[in-house]
């Protein structure tokens, strides 16, 4: 991520890794004179068409299919307050609090760019929330992904004209409350300000981000555990050399089979079986930067997409000058609807191929590891069962790859005659990385419990400390126990990254070589 200590809203390029800098306090950002011009440049514009007769869609006219209804200068100010009241009809569980603070950090970079017509006051309310931790409660289905994210954003902005909930140090509370312990009333919202406010991707956008962090951390570390099980295993190294990949030079694949080569790198283990007569391996092991890869460069192709939208204007009408008011479709979100189903699928793969070397982990079929990773087995059932939970997590994640993206029901009485779904895809694409979180932890355990079997034999320094440091956590299994605490365990190791922070040092201290084959594929 970027080591930067300021963030201009509205006028610097925001990333994945800047917006989660700044929801999680590393990165301080804030309004600066020249966005505060633009910004009430704008709402001087939006002031003025208010005040003159010509009807202009969600500033003195109703919404959607009532886009022909005219509104009089007096009731134009109720009409802001009761869009948020009337489109706040989400439902299910709230959305994680950092999602919610994502929503609006990236719904202030967009207003601030001044195409929105949304004040100065209202502008430094959100920003207030954002510094505050009073985060907004946000139910987490309702959005059809246009016009934008409606119903979510909605139930984000209550709180600004004092209604809804948020979480603050732990607490789920009314808003009224909160606003007046800290000594502030609602805000008056003026001209436009509610249609700018639920108009817009960022529900989409949030979760985009939020999938972009979680597969970028998957494929780091489907990477590591799979070259441990490929020394386990004694798998060939041949399919990892670059001369192969230059004749089909994906990023992805590249990168992979590069990273997966200087894993092994110095292996005892790689040598002893350098002649042995075993032909090829199961494409699980051999396949690893055809399918990892694949997956990587489906992430930089959300990445690039991701880093378009953070940086747009996805509200409604967009507010040019006095005499260009354009009401567009910029808040439709296929363009992440369709990345984002795209990044479930890329997600799936890197859970179905890592089931597959568990299988091959249990079948007792390669070098001295045991049937079921255990000696004795029988009475002992080994890791036999752990495969069932990572057979029915991968096949979870197929059903989970429909894509949302393909469906469309129209809304708002067929004005609305296509939608994107994207606030589907972005929850699917995060639920399915979940899933992939454990079937990693158990390819992990899997994989270090037939490491054990390698007898005298030195694998790479690398891979020697990957295994230690499994084992700290989770010791070395002689018979049956309740494996459900060791998947725990290793999903805390996958959560926590803790096998990253040995790469990273490894590359730190020059004990691992550092791959600079396609840097875009390797941050965000």
């Amino acid at each position: 991520m970027e080591q930067e200590t300021t963030f201009k809203y509205g006028l610097d390029h925001l990333t994945a890794g800047k917006a989660l800098a700044i929801a999680r306090g590393t990165l301080k950002a804030g309004l600066t004179r020249e966005s505060r011009e633009k910004v009430s440049a704008s709402q001087a514009i939006v002031k003025k068409i208010a005040s003159q007769d010509e009807a202009v869609y969600g500033i003195n006219t109703g919404f959607g299919p009532l886009c022909t209804t005219k509104i009089s200068r007096d009731e134009t100010l109720q009409l802001q307050t009761n869009i948020l009241m009337s489109h706040s009809v989400g439902v299910g569980s709230p959305i994680d609090p950092e999602t919610a603070k994502l929503m609006m950090i990236l719904k202030v970079h967009a207003l601030a760019q001044g195409f929105s017509g949304i004040s100065l006051e209202t502008l430094n309310r959100i920003i207030w929330h954002i510094e505050n931790d009073v985060i907004p409660i946000v139910p987490h289905k309702g959005s059809v992904g246009a016009s934008g994210d409606l119903a979510p954003l909605s139930h984000l902005f209550l709180p600004l004209i004092g209604l809804g909930e948020v979480q603050h140090q732990g607490k789920r509370m009314k808003t009224g409350p909160v606003l007046k312990a800290f000594g502030l009333d609602p805000v008056a919202l003026k001209p436009k300000e509610g249609l700018a406010l639920i108009n817009g991707t960022q529900f989409i956008a949030a979760h985009a981000v939020k999938v972009i962090e979680g597969l970028d951390s998957l494929l780091n570390q489907a990477d590591i555990i799979g070259a441990l099980m490929l020394e386990a295993l004694q798998g060939s190294a041949r399919p990892f050399l670059p001369q192969l990949h230059e004749l089909r030079p994906y990023k992805g694949n590249q990168l992979v089979a590069a990273r997966i080569k200087s894993f092994v790198e110095g292996s005892e283990i790689l040598v002893s079986h350098k002649y042995c007569d075993r032909v090829q391996d199961p494409y699980s092991l051999r396949c690893m930067p055809q399918v990892h890869g694949a997956s990587r460069n489906t992430w930089l192709h959300l990445k690039e997409l991701l880093e378009v939208e953070l940086n747009a204007v996805t509200d409604n009408p967009i507010v040019f000058n006095e005499d260009l008011t354009i009401s567009g479709g910029n808040f439709h979100g296929q363009p992440l609807a369709m990345a984002l189903d795209y990044a479930t699928l890329a997600a799936s793969e890197l859970g179905n191929i890592s089931d597959r070397r568990i299988y091959l982990a249990l079948e007792g079929r390669y070098a001295n590891v045991p049937k079921l990773l255990l000696n004795e087995t029988g009475t002992n059932s080994g890791y036999m069962i752990l495969q069932y939970t990572s057979a029915a997590l991968a096949s979870e994640n197929k059903g989970l790859c429909h894509p949302a993206s393909a469906d469309s029901i129209p809304t708002s009485l067929g004005q609305e005659d296509h939608v994107s779904m994207g606030s589907i895809s972005g929850r699917k694409a995060m639920e399915v990385i979940e899933n992939v979180e454990k079937i990693l932890a158990i390819e992990m355990l899997t994989a270090a419990q037939a490491f054990d079997f390698k007898g005298n034999l030195k694998s790479s320094p690398f891979l020697e400390k990957v295994h230690a440091e499994i084992r700290k956590h989770v010791d070395f299994a002689e018979r049956d126990r309740v494996f459900a605490e060791d998947i725990n365990t290793a999903t805390s190791i996958i959560e926590d990254q803790m096998l990253l922070d040995i790469y990273k040092d490894s590359l730190a201290t020059a004990k691992i070589e550092k791959i600079n084959l396609h840097p875009e594929l390797q941050t965000f």
